[in-house]
């Protein structure tokens, strides 16, 4: 009995020493996490307080107004303002029917088979492809093939690409997180694949579509290789009113602010970079709000 009891003991304090072991380690990966999100937090708040202290002083009307000049106190931002909100309103037209509709296909109506595979892979990969190589696929293509010229459209149609199998990766898992009891209650009432999809399943995965939207925009909108490889302005003494016109965008617009030699026009840099990001939180908070609102409908 003693030798029984003895046993039992160094078993219990081994499995003491394993658990405390355990305990420790967790404390100390978590701790490292910690670390590395203060680094981040701190980092990023040093970025925004030194850019709104440059930049806060030259947000007025006339900077919102006016054209750009080679004198930095009238420097503007309009028309590269323009141009980012007609990309962004271009590219999520274009890039959400088509981004949905592949999801849908893929997802509720492809054949699983090899050729399917092969796609779902290659979707995967071009999330990591450089912007770059959009951009130089929207030159030969749209640019040139499609004789649209280094125009709106054109840059909308290369950042398209760019996001597309952002939105495509997380449309589809939005349609594989719908229950499967809502497909199989509309066949139950005699409802088509079609149907099910138009008015059960997409429905109910259009917040997790719309979260997919609001990753690929703000990815897009500060894009700065692509739209350069297309040929965007950096100098722009005029406003875009269409899609066929050629045009500048606020990334572009800022990084020949802060390549210019005058200490001035660091100020009017950082303001354009206040203002880029105010446009960024207003176009996801958009976003955030239609995607809440179908989420409390569903």
């Amino acid at each position: 009995m003693n030798a029984v009891a003895v046993a039992g003991k160094a078993a219990s304090s081994i499995a003491t020493g394993k658990r405390a072991e355990r305990s420790l380690r967790a404390m100390v990966f978590t701790l490292l996490l910690l670390l590395c999100m203060l680094v981040g937090f701190v980092v990023l708040t040093t970025l925004l307080v030194d850019v709104l202290q440059k930049g806060i002083g030259h947000l007025n009307r006339e900077f919102l107004t006016n054209l750009d000049s080679r004198i930095a106190s009238r420097a503007g931002i309009y028309p590269a303002l323009l141009g980012s909100l007609w990309l962004m309103g271009l590219t999520a037209a274009i890039s959400f029917p088509l981004g949905i509709g592949a999801a849908v296909y893929l997802e509720e109506f492809a054949p699983r088979n090899r050729f399917t595979a092969f796609l779902e892979v290659n979707i995967a990969n071009l999330a990591a492809v450089p912007s770059i190589i959009y951009g130089l696929l929207g030159l030969a293509v749209f640019v040139r093939a499609m004789e649209m010229g280094r125009s709106i459209l054109a840059g909308a149609m290369t950042l398209t690409l760019l996001i597309l199998p952002v939105v495509i990766v997380a449309s589809r898992e939005a349609l594989r997180a719908v229950p499967d009891y809502i497909r199989h209650g509309a066949y139950a009432v005699g409802a088509t694949q079609w149907q099910t999809v138009w008015r059960q399943t997409l429905p109910a995965a259009l917040p997790g579509t719309m979260t997919g939207m609001i990753l690929g925009l703000s990815r897009a909108i500060g894009e700065t290789a692509p739209l350069i490889t297309l040929g965007a302005l950096t100098y722009v003494n005029f406003a875009p009113t269409g899609p066929l016109d050629r045009f500048t965008a606020m990334p572009i617009q800022i990084f020949n602010w802060v390549s210019r030699p005058q200490s001035e026009y660091q100020q009017v840099a950082a303001a354009g970079i206040i203002l880029l990001l105010a446009v960024l939180l207003t176009m996801n908070a958009v976003a955030i709000f239609l995607r809440n609102r179908y989420e409390r409908k569903w």
